[in-house]
């Protein structure tokens, strides 16, 4: 029986240390999406277009340590989705994904005078 419960608290301490890994990595993967957003973002409000847009926005990803897999930069709106690996046991493991937008305000196409 006493073997048993250490089984048990063996596995559920694992189970949680998964869990709280796949949260984080969430958030850094959230984090590296905002990051990506407002660098494409700030390229659109300069008039620098969407390859500049999309270069700055796989630049910034690569900065927080997550790799670009979409960037839909167009006229004021920039949306990226990023995804960050997550080392895992076999088949648990797998990206971190979070998904960003900026959108630009009129004002500021090309360069905001005060904030």
């Amino acid at each position: 029986v006493l073997m048993a419960v250490v089984v048990l608290a063996a596995v559920l301490a694992l189970g949680a240390a998964r869990l709280g890994g796949a949260l984080v990595a969430r958030a850094r993967a959230d984090a590296a999406a905002d990051a990506a957003a407002l660098a494409a973002a700030d390229m659109l409000a300069l008039g620098r277009g969407q390859g500049a847009a999309g270069a700055a926005a796989a630049e910034t990803a690569a900065a927080n340590d997550a790799r670009l897999v979409r960037c839909q930069c167009g006229g004021r709106v920039a949306t990226v989705e990023v995804e960050i690996s997550v080392a895992g046991i076999g088949r648990l493991g797998g990206p971190a994904r979070g998904t960003a937008r900026a959108e630009v305000r009129p004002e500021c196409l090309l360069g905001c005078a005060d904030p």
